[in-house]
């Protein structure tokens, strides 16, 4: 009976899914009218140039095939776009926003969705390229720093802490964070981190809170002040006994992490680090990097999450915003981003799903020599809670002043 009853569940689950998708794309042909002519204002970071030129690609690709023209609004910095936002809807601007898309996650997203500044609940799903969304194994796609997605932003690539160092001059990088303090006192000035709120350096932190506090489960939950001190305290007694050990003694820090990859390969660190598994092979394919450079984790794992695309409630233009999120979900722009020499960000694609046609786009893929395994790159570990960012960035720069010489 069981077994009947599994059979006939699977066999309805099926025709749902066939029933959504034959609906799905009769609503989508709308979408695709109605976004003919429309020109959207994508608001994303612009600090990476391969990242922008990637960008532009998609938008050529989607103005050719769709009539949606998608100007890239470059920013440095996303909270200041959800502030804008927040702004617009303070006012009653319910409509016609200046913010028609923007790449997103995190505490912002968190933000965005506490106060209610997104577009209503389920769009994303209804993409057509959804389908092909690895939701079972990379479950970061619907929660966004323990935050469920609800629909409400697209995911667009993987992102993973890893650390990357010359073979040349390093035969075996630290496997841990203590054994990266006995690096550090050993090879004084040979390794930094940006400085918070920058997002690398606030990545860096994360991590050693996650390897430092005593109980993980804490960090799943909304900061408590009355316990955050006590929380910390390991992690800012690790930065206490690294920060002399660190390039110019800690008293200063890379700007971000392009400046770090240069310092790598000018030779003042032998580590540096990068949320993008294929950082290191990408550069080397640019020139940015000698060949000798490899990329290596922590043992036990390091952060990861999902980046997203979301469409801000008054929107001018989301039905434009809808057609370019689906099409960086679409398998060809997910492996050309994916391509090192490109940008080098992960899938959120269940590749092993894919037509065996758009498969081979990902299994034909040269990941250059400095991209681990998937399976070397150990487990993910999860964002801590979005509201553990400002206080950690607040509490790190109490303690350590501007970190400026």
């Amino acid at each position: 009976m069981n077994r009947l009853l599994a059979a006939g569940t699977g066999i309805f689950a099926m025709l749902l899914a066939t029933f959504s998708v034959n609906a799905q794309g009769q609503d989508w042909q709308t979408i695709l009218d109605d976004a003919k002519g429309e020109t959207v204002y994508f608001h994303a970071w612009g600090g990476e140039p391969r990242i922008n030129a990637y960008i532009q690609w998609a938008a050529r690709e989607v103005e050719r095939d769709y009539g949606v023209r998608v100007v890239h609004v470059k920013i440095s910095d996303t909270a200041s776009v959800v502030s804008q936002v927040l702004a617009e809807k303070s006012v009653g601007k319910a409509t016609g926003g200046a913010v028609d898309l923007i790449w997103i996650n995190g505490e912002n997203f968190a933000s965005m969705k506490t106060n209610g500044l997104l577009a209503a609940p389920g769009w994303a799903q209804t993409l057509p390229n959804w389908q092909y969304v690895d939701v079972e194994n990379k479950p970061t796609v619907v929660v966004d720093f323990t935050v469920p997605t609800d629909g409400q932003e697209s995911p667009w690539g993987m992102a993973k802490l890893v650390f990357m160092y010359d073979s040349a001059r390093l035969d075996t990088p630290p496997s841990t964070l203590r054994e990266l303090m006995d690096f550090a006192r050993d090879n004084p000035g040979r390794f930094s981190y940006p400085q918070p709120p920058n997002f690398y350096g606030t990545t860096f932190l994360k991590q050693a809170l996650v390897n430092t506090v005593p109980d993980k489960t804490v960090l799943s939950e909304p900061v408590d002040d009355a316990g955050f001190d006590e929380i910390v305290a390991p992690l800012f007694a690790y930065l206490d006994e690294l920060h002399p050990h660190l390039w110019r003694k800690g008293r200063a820090f890379p700007k971000n992490a392009a400046d770090m990859r240069q310092l790598l390969a000018d030779g003042e660190l032998d580590i540096a680090f990068s949320f993008n598994p294929g950082d290191a092979s990408g550069a080397i394919a640019n020139g940015e990097l000698p060949d000798s450079v490899r990329t290596f984790v922590f043992d036990g794992g390091t952060i990861g999450n999902t980046h997203f695309v979301a469409i801000p409630f008054n929107s001018s233009n989301q039905a434009g915003a809808k057609v370019y999120a689906n099409f960086l979900l679409s398998p060809m722009a997910q492996t050309r981003k994916q391509e090192p020499e490109i940008w080098g960000d992960p899938t959120v694609l269940n590749v092993d799903a894919l037509p065996a046609n758009e498969r081979s786009l990902f299994t034909s893929q040269d990941l250059g020599p400095a991209i681990l395994a998937p399976e070397d790159l150990g487990p993910v570990l999860p964002e801590p809670h979005p509201s553990w960012v400002s206080a950690l960035e607040e509490a790190w720069t109490e303690r350590y002043g501007s970190g400026s010489e």
